[in-house]
């Protein structure tokens, strides 16, 4: 019998297991920037567990970026893929892709108790959408639908492209930097793995300091070491994500609630939950009333992107 291979490929990180009784078995990180394509890292990864091309029967591929047609050029990396070429190399029947982040939303439907910190407290809603959001390499956005009996569907779209919102006027002059420094000021823009120095340098310049760090990694640890500015930074990215976050449930209508995945906010999870991203949340005017009892969670699961693709493949089935 074949096995079903299950991947989730982010701007960085290749992500693949094997698909076996609804379980992910053999997971495997790889850069994306070790392989040419998707065809040659997968390669690498049937070889170390001794499988050959024509072993899978069926894949699911779980892709930053809008799917459809036969080719597909990855949003945050150098990758392409031809669904026909790659069959072909790999001799696979079945190839479904879909979305990141409708594959992080399936996945969300597989947590267990353990994987998830409580943000904002609340009970979800029954049938009611509930909206997945992440800062990564990008900023992921994805809406979850309990279809009843089981099944579940995932909107694909492109929510972390909408614009940054602005709620003061430090929020406006910060914009304001940003823009002259790049054009137009997307969510991703700021909510995001670059996004965050971003920040850091917006801040640095409005209010007159001269930056002393340059990749999120070093704006992160001087943040938590205590430096001013530094925090200031981290303070604003959480109330941003609040704000963006906020947006789209009231657009959806995600009473189900809201989960906060990707590789950022992991980071600095203890300040996350004392910082202003409840506040910002809900702080919608006359609608701030509509997010009382809406849970917020901060999922720590290796790999719900992973446990999505399998549950999107296992549902085409």
């Amino acid at each position: 019998m074949k096995c079903a291979l299950v991947g989730d490929i982010g701007g960085t990180n290749a992500r693949f297991a094997l698909w076996q009784d609804g379980q992910l078995a053999s997971v495997q990180v790889l850069a994306t920037a070790d392989f040419l394509s998707p065809e040659a890292a997968i390669g690498a990864y049937l070889h170390s567990l001794g499988l050959a091309p024509g072993s899978l029967g069926a894949v699911c591929l779980a892709v930053a970026g809008p799917v459809g047609g036969d080719e597909f050029r990855f949003t945050n990396n150098h990758w392409r893929l031809s669904r026909r070429a790659f069959c072909d190399t790999l001799q696979v029947a079945q190839l479904l892709l879909v979305n990141d982040f409708s594959a992080m939303a399936l996945g969300m439907t597989r947590l267990q108790p353990e994987d998830c910190r409580v943000v904002c407290p609340g009970t979800p809603e029954a049938l009611r959408p509930a909206v997945v959001i992440g800062p990564g390499t990008g900023l992921g956005v994805g809406t979850l639908l309990d279809l009843g009996g089981g099944r579940w569907a995932a909107l694909p779209g492109e929510g972390g492209h909408v614009d940054l919102p602005l709620s003061s006027v430090r929020e406006t002059r910060l914009w304001q930097h940003i823009h002259e420094q790049i054009g137009h000021v997307s969510a991703e823009t700021a909510l995001s793995g670059s996004g965050l120095p971003r920040v850091y340098r917006a801040i640095c310049a409005v209010d007159g300091h001269v930056p002393q760090f340059e990749t999120p990694e070093a704006v992160t640890a001087a943040a938590l070491a205590g430096d001013p500015v530094a925090l200031q930074t981290l303070e604003q990215f959480c109330c941003w994500l609040g704000r963006v976050a906020g947006n789209n449930v009231l657009t959806s209508g995600a009473r189900g609630g809201v989960y906060i995945v990707g590789g950022v906010i992991p980071r600095f999870a203890e300040f996350f939950l004392r910082s202003g991203f409840a506040r910002c949340f809900a702080d919608k005017g006359c609608m701030s009333d509509y997010f009382t009892g809406i849970p917020v969670w901060l999922v720590t699961a290796p790999y719900p992107g992973l446990m999505g693709a399998g549950v999107a493949l296992q549902q085409t089935v």
